[in-house]
């Protein structure tokens, strides 16, 4: 477990920002203590920095996890959320959409969100931007990325795609094994 490099911080806060933008600042500024990310076998972990001291006490090969992952870093050092962060993203999100009780299993196995089941969407929602999913209840479902912006999505026909599906809370069940960072 060790502190990110500058490299690394400058790649994980570039994709942190699309979707929470300078609410990152919420994120390392808290009152509750002092919270950071550390990185462990290419997993980005968000932990109070006490609970990362008591983490450093375990062997590096014997530590499964710590904190919440908000991600990991792929073998070409590219920065790839997982569904894990989504309650962070959820409360500090920029751009939402909100689906339709249509359209939720839909978009819970995998599928991108068309027109027809949009609830509602953010005013000023840019194209190709970070958005988080919830449903009209205001449970947060995933995150993705816009296709349209919010003026474009109200001329669209019903089975356009209005935003492409990245991570949802399906996954939990469908990708168990490869969300843990502990592989027996």
């Amino acid at each position: 477990m060790r502190p990110l490099t500058e490299e690394e911080m400058t790649t994980f806060f570039e994709k942190l920002a699309k979707y929470i933008g300078r609410n990152i600042r919420h994120l390392l500024d808290r009152k509750d203590g002092n919270y950071c990310f550390r990185l462990q076998k290419d997993r980005v972990y968000y932990a109070s920095e006490t609970l990362v001291r008591k983490a450093q006490s375990v062997p590096k090969e014997n530590l499964a996890a710590f904190g919440t992952c908000f991600g990991k870093f792929t073998r070409t050092r590219k920065f790839r959320l997982e569904i894990t962060a989504l309650d962070y993203l959820a409360r500090y999100a920029l751009y939402k959409i909100w689906i339709r009780p249509a359209g939720v299993m839909s978009y819970l196995y995998g599928n991108n969100v068309l027109k027809a089941h949009l609830g509602r969407i953010t005013e000023n929602t840019p194209k190709h931007h970070g958005v988080v999913f919830f449903s009209m209840s205001d449970t947060p479902l995933g995150f993705g990325v816009s296709a349209y912006t919010t003026n474009e999505c109200r001329k669209l026909e019903s089975t356009a795609i209005i935003a492409f599906h990245q991570a949802d809370v399906g996954q939990y069940i469908r990708d168990e094994d490869a969300l843990s960072a502990y592989q027996s």
